[in-house]
Parts: structure tokens; sequence; C-alpha cells
């Protein structure tokens, strides 16, 4: 049913510095800016997903939604979005899970210079179902959208994995297993590490369930949380996001065996974000 993650939406109040921000982390440029719906945005087309930071510009569906957000939760990971190839069968397979979702709808992105037109077909899953994640479908393109390009070496690759904090691991194990149909390939408890990961797959890249084994279970809402992007070299972005100005710690071994890490601290827009050379989105202990 769901193939890919298609992106992940970003919420931001000021958009020229947000996307100045990601450029400089990603070591590429957006490759789209448009506008409808009362918000504005940026596009970053990356090899296994894509990066969508909006802000809200005056009234609009969007808009409105997207100052509501802010608002209520500040700058941050708003929404993912799933990539179905048939959006007719996902929604009725859906609904034979129990999971609402609405009717497919056309949204529609114009160019700010050139006036030309982006479409998606996509279809959102109430909150009620998601738990409180932002979620929704996008049909899969005819055609890919034109890859960002990279204007660094060291840049980022894809996206390795979203994490998703949870007080509840069952009911998020049922929603994004059973419901969703992703793969779990991983279900840990570490008491040292203070938590439960839970590892699905989608595409070449990973939805992780992160509960805080301290905190203990409840029935409040899910809560996307932070990203992790894929580079060749760790040493080599360290070095390029330090020299521009960022705050990055050291590079350390990771959990996961083979793998290198490093966090970056701020100008994320308040996502929290780790940089990982060596993991391939397989099951295994977190890179982190």
């Amino acid at each position: 049913m769901i193939s890919a993650l298609d992106h992940i939406a970003l919420v931001v109040r000021d958009l020229d510095e947000a996307a100045a921000r990601y450029t400089t982390l990603l070591g590429r440029a957006p490759n789209w800016r448009g506008r409808d719906g009362g918000a504005e945005h940026v596009w970053f087309q990356l090899d296994n997903m894509a990066l969508d930071v909006i802000a809200p510009i005056g009234p609009g569906v969007t808009g409105d939604q997207a100052k509501q957000r802010l608002d209520e939760h500040g700058e941050g990971m708003w929404a993912l979005a799933f990539t179905v190839p048939d959006m007719a069968r996902a929604r009725h397979k859906l609904a034979r899970r129990g999971v609402s979702c609405g009717e497919a709808s056309r949204h529609r992105s114009t160019h700010i210079e050139t006036g030309a037109k982006r479409y998606w077909n996509t279809a959102f899953l109430s909150a009620a179902s998601t738990h409180g994640p932002f979620i929704f479908l996008i049909e899969a393109a005819e055609s890919p959208w034109p890859l960002s390009e990279r204007s660094v070496n060291a840049g980022v690759t894809g996206l390795d994995h979203v994490v998703i904090r949870t007080p509840d691991p069952e009911r998020a194990t049922a929603f994004y297993g059973a419901r969703l149909g992703l793969d779990m390939r991983l279900d840990s408890t570490n008491p040292d590490w203070g938590a439960r990961l839970m590892f699905f797959r989608c595409g070449d890249l990973i939805v992780e369930i992160a509960h805080d084994l301290k905190a203990g279970l409840s029935d409040g809402p899910d809560a996307l949380w932070g990203l992790s992007w894929r580079v060749d070299d760790a040493d080599a972005a360290r070095a390029r996001l330090a020299n521009a100005g960022l705050d990055v710690s050291d590079v350390r071994v990771g959990r996961k065996p083979g793998t290198r890490v490093f966090t970056v601290r701020d100008k994320t827009c308040s996502v929290p974000t780790l940089l990982v050379e060596g993991n391939k989105a397989k099951a295994g202990a977190p890179a982190s």
C-alpha cells in the first residue's frame, strides 16, 4: 500500500531564513519555491524523499493551518506524507483497517517566479487515527520531481530515519505496522538508553518509533520529533557545517555497528538532527 516516504513538512516563521539554514545543512539549494492557499514553501528534493519547508503568508487553508500550528507548537516538524501507488485502493484498504481517511483532493503549488504549477493528489488521515501526528497520503507522480543539485561536497545524500515519539508503543505498533502496513524490522527495549525503539522500513529509510521508559505509558498523543540524515563522510560533513558556523558535536561511533554520527545542535528550526555515516536502513541498533 505505502511504497515510500514522499516528503516531510516543516513549518517555520521566516521562510528565507529557514531556506538558508537547510541549504547549508543539506548542502543543496531548494529547487522549487511556490505559494498557494495562504502559504509559501520551498522544496528540497533528495534522492529518497523531499523536505518541504512552509510558512504562512496570509489567509487560506494551508496558511491558516500553518499559523495555528506555529501559534500552538512553534517551529518544527509538521507533517509526514507517504507515497501510495493507487490512492483509491489505499483509501479502501485503510478504511477496512479502521483508519479514517478523507476524500482525495488535488493540491497545487504555483512557482512564485515562473508561474509554473505542480499538483499532488492527496488524502489526509484523521488525527484520531494517527494518534496526533499530521499524516497524509500522496499518489505517486507519473515522473519524479527533479533532484536539488548538490552545491558543496560532503552534503546530505538522503534521509536515514524519521523519529516519532509515543507514550503508547503498542498503540503505535498497531497503527504503523498493522494499519499502515509498514514492515517492522526491529523492536528493542534497552534500559541503558531508557527507551523502547521500534524500526519500520519505508522504502529505503526507517520510521523509528521511540518510547521513553521512564515516562511510562499514557494515552497522550504521539509527536513527530527528529530527523537523521545520511552523509558519505561524517568528518567532512562536520567540518563543513562547523566552518559554516553551526554548533555541532564531535563525531562519535554510533550505536549501530559500522556507523559514525554527530549531532547538529542549532539552526535546524527546532528539529533534533543527527547526521550519520554508514547506515542503509537495515534493522539493527539505532545509529545515534
